[in-house]
């Protein structure tokens, strides 16, 4: 499934104003009701915010894939922040984050959101990728290297 099908123009941030954790997640969730207003801000902030106390999501090299599951939601769906100034994340490899990668995915999703979250960790993986998501000028460059095939798709 290409990151086309979860990922639109408008849910690309390129300077996300946050100097904490929750204040990450609050804000993310406040840009994912802008575009899901079906769902309910609390909710969705409540939702990551319990899957973070499960284990931090940063996952190294100053990412972080926030995500949860939510009643309601019909869709995968998807936004990516670059902040500002990196946050210190708990994440893996003890580094702040300066990119975070929303995802949110319909309550009864099983293999299809765990699918979605391997397809995020593997572009995020691929040489050069992360250089050039800090690098990107505006949302739209950013939003066209994020759904640009990847070598395996192309592949």
């Amino acid at each position: 499934m290409p990151i086309l099908e979860f990922l639109s123009p408008d849910s690309v941030v390129t300077s996300l104003r946050a100097r904490a954790k929750k204040q990450i997640l609050q804000e993310l969730s406040t840009h994912a009701v802008r575009q899901l207003p079906a769902l309910d801000e609390r909710e969705v902030f409540e939702t990551l915010l319990q899957r973070e106390r499960l284990g931090s999501t940063g996952i190294g090299d100053g990412v972080a894939i926030p995500h949860g599951k939510l009643p309601g939601l019909d869709r995968l769906f998807g936004l990516v922040a670059r902040l500002e100034k990196p946050v210190d994340f708990e994440s893996l490899d003890g580094q702040p984050i300066d990119i975070a990668f929303l995802l949110l995915a319909p309550e009864g999703a099983g293999a299809e959101h765990l699918k979605a979250l391997a397809q995020v960790a593997r572009l995020l993986r691929e040489p050069g990728v992360l250089d050039r998501i800090r690098a990107a000028r505006d949302s739209s460059a950013l939003y066209a290297l994020l759904t640009q095939p990847t070598k395996s798709e192309a592949a």
